[in-house]
């Protein structure tokens, strides 16, 4: 199964302040067009592209094109490394303001085929306006992906148990070393300044004096970064369901399990409330009884359901199971019945199908990437493995439903550091925030402190919004009319807004 901690986006402490003052080459690609001399970026930011159909079978309109970038803009003479990037023109020439560039979060998500996912909806206002531009970050996708050779227990993710940790220590070891092995020219060059960099070049590569952008999770750290590092480039920002930039990554993931715990207490006593429908106990105690009764069982003897071998650890490894309520509560009630069924698997999940005794191994970029850039982000993760086994022992503790998750070893203890330090995100662009209440992937206590961060920004949020990310899903919405409206005349709200969420959500 996916790591959690990175399935759809994401340590405390700023490393170092890197002034706007003082950026260097690396930090900046040009507008427009001086000499070589002047501008070693300029092979870049000059290029030509070739556009074609992104798929045979796929429409005309949806183009699709490489960029080239320096692997390290300290080095742009050295090697290079490719950026897939798509477009989706504006439906309107007269009309037609800029680019929309859309990121999904990660980090490493596809995002190349955003501007025609039918999951993410602009409103035909921003269509006729914006060329929606999707690309994948550098190492991902089909942006020169990155490839440790991880198998699926290397992939996969384990609580902390004392019995298990040392185990868990050196699986952690041994994936940082085959991305060391398989890919360490690439790794200290696989940041998310590197990713904002890369999305300054495509705006030059475009032609474009400035870029719009949505960003999603993930994509909202990188948004804030690029806002931090070019903020004369950017034009309409719009970060959808926002991190802690001072939380990046280990911090996140504890902020995760703290939010995580607190929406499954609301989802007890919701579940009490309707105990003659889904029969999981009229008290909330009775409630989080059963759920743990639940796990102790599927510990024992996994549980077959909805095509899936679950064993306890897979059910509560999912903190995203009580994003919603009701779903949350079907889910749960579903696991108690087939756990009570006679033909109730024994094993773990079986083998996928292949040759004759091999198993296929998962791709591994999507993990692979995640990792790289939340391991070399940053340099304030710990070396120290006994630090992860305090800290998960601690955690267990606080926020029994995923702590043990959030705060085990990860690869990071064993990582060689990035190129750069962290960002620090802290200016006075103009950006919208929108956020869900009980969105435990970002906390709306971490998009508070984006906002808190991003101080020319304004904030939505959505009372009693649920889920992690919140447009596109209904274009009249009121976040998808007030971010609409945002995108549209460039005018952010007077004043932070609260929207309701539907009703029946």
């Amino acid at each position: 199964m996916r790591d959690r901690r990175i399935a759809p986006l994401l340590t405390a402490g700023i490393a170092a302040v890197v002034s706007l003052s003082t950026l260097t080459p690396a930090t900046a690609v040009a507008a427009s067009g001086p000499s070589a001399t002047e501008d070693p970026l300029r092979q870049y930011t000059q290029q030509q592209l070739t556009w074609q159909r992104c798929e045979a079978n796929g429409p005309d309109a949806f183009q699709c094109a490489t960029v080239k970038v320096p692997l390290d803009y300290n080095d742009p003479d050295g090697k290079k490394t490719d950026i897939a990037i798509s477009r989706l023109k504006a439906s309107s020439a007269k009309e037609r303001r800029g680019v929309l560039l859309l990121n999904p979060g990660g980090p490493g998500g596809p995002g190349l085929n955003l501007p025609v996912d039918p999951i993410l909806k602009f409103s035909a206002e921003v269509k006729r306006q914006y060329d929606l531009v999707g690309f994948d970050v550098r190492g991902a996708g089909q942006s020169s992906p990155v490839s440790c050779g991880l198998t699926a227990e290397e992939q996969a993710d384990h609580p902390y148990k004392a019995e298990t940790f040392a185990k868990d220590v050196e699986r952690a070891r041994t994936f940082a070393e085959k991305c060391q092995a398989k890919a360490g020219d690439k790794l200290p060059h696989l940041t998310t300044r590197n990713n904002a960099r890369d999305m300054d070049v495509i705006r030059a590569a475009l032609g474009e004096k400035k870029i719009s952008y949505v960003g999603i999770s993930y994509g909202t750290y990188l948004g804030a970064v690029y806002l931090q590092m070019f903020p004369e480039r950017a034009d309409r920002f719009v970060l959808d369901s926002a991190t802690d930039p001072t939380r990046i990554y280990r911090g996140m993931f504890q902020d995760m399990a703290k939010r995580a715990e607190q929406a499954f207490t609301r989802w007890t006593e919701w579940a009490a409330r309707r105990h003659t429908t889904y029969g999981l106990g009229d008290t909330p105690d009775k409630v989080r009884k059963a759920f743990w009764d639940l796990i102790a069982q599927a510990n024992l003897k996994p549980i077959r359901f909805e095509g899936q071998t679950l064993t306890g650890d897979d059910i509560h490894a999912d903190n995203r199971t009580f994003f919603h309520v009701r779903k949350a509560a079907e889910r749960i009630a579903g696991l108690k019945n087939a756990a009570g069924l006679k033909n109730a698997a024994e094993g773990r999940n079986p083998a996928p199908s292949g040759a004759p005794g091999q198993a296929q191994e998962p791709d591994d970029n999507y993990a692979s990437i995640a990792w790289s850039v939340m391991c070399a982000d940053t340099r304030t993760w710990s070396h120290d493995p006994e630090q992860y086994r305090r800290e998960a022992i601690r955690d267990t503790t606080r926020y029994p439903l995923y702590g043990d998750f959030a705060s085990t070893i990860t690869p990071c203890a064993f990582w060689k550091q990035g190129s750069e330090p962290q960002t620090a995100i802290d200016n006075k662009v103009g950006a919208l925030i929108v956020q869900n209440e009980w969105d435990s992937q970002t906390p709306l206590f971490a998009a508070q402190a984006m906002h808190r961060a991003l101080r020319g920004s304004r904030m939505l949020t959505v009372v009693g919004g649920e889920g992690h990310g919140v447009l596109g899903a209904d274009t009249d919405s009121c976040a998808d009319k007030n971010a609409t409206a945002y995108l549209t005349t460039g005018r952010l709200p007077a004043e932070d807004l609260t929207c309701q969420a539907p009703a029946g959500q």
